[in-house]
């Protein structure tokens, strides 16, 4: 994520876009470029299993709307993230099923496979069981804002873009969110504070 804010990254972005509007290939640019990236965002909302498969439809939907992707609205990158939190959301089940799950049990250890092992301990350091209980229990539209800045680490612009709601209502939402993680919490907790006091 070292290159997110990069106006040149934005910029060949947008270009690699526009000519595979003629030449298809030139989206593998796009694919290649933010494929681990929104990969991880999915495995940490849902899980490994179901991770290839939403990543799969979110580029999948990607390059079927890339005629319709205006680079005056958004950045690539904030534009996939909407595009996954939209595919994310037809399986929420799924979803608070993991975040309960964590919730309860932790991480399993005894997951076949490296990657899946690999996801499982990131979504768990990202989300301690008592956070992930807590998460399970928000409206969708709030958690989507919670996890966009826990996970993604998305300024309110960026994911004021990817959601495709106005500015203050980031800033709304998010602080909703805190407070009722605090309420259940009844602490103080990093993943809450990561980006207290930016942008309001």
């Amino acid at each position: 994520m070292a290159w997110a804010g990069n106006p040149r990254q934005e910029v060949e972005d947008a270009e690699a876009i526009r000519r595979s509007l003629d030449e298809a290939e030139w989206f593998s640019v796009i694919f290649d470029g933010h494929f681990a990236e929104i990969h991880r965002y999915v495995a940490q909302r849902l899980g490994p299993g179901s991770a290839e498969d939403v990543v799969a439809e979110t580029f999948l939907a990607a390059f079927r709307r890339r005629a319709r992707y205006d680079p005056a609205r958004a950045t690539v990158r904030a534009w996939l993230y909407g595009i996954a939190t939209n595919v994310i959301h037809r399986h929420r089940r799924v979803e608070v099923r993991m975040l309960r799950a964590l919730g309860r049990h932790g991480p399993d250890p005894d997951l076949p496979g490296h990657e899946e092992r690999v996801a499982v301990r990131v979504s768990a350091q990202s989300l301690r069981p008592s956070i992930a209980a807590a998460v399970a229990g928000l409206a969708q539209r709030d958690r989507d804002v919670l996890l966009l800045v826990a996970l993604a680490e998305l300024s309110h612009e960026e994911i004021a873009e990817a959601l495709g709601i106005p500015y203050g209502t980031v800033g709304s939402r998010l602080s909703r969110a805190r407070r009722k993680l605090r309420a259940v919490l009844g602490e103080r907790n990093p993943m809450l504070d990561r980006r207290e006091g930016e942008d309001g």
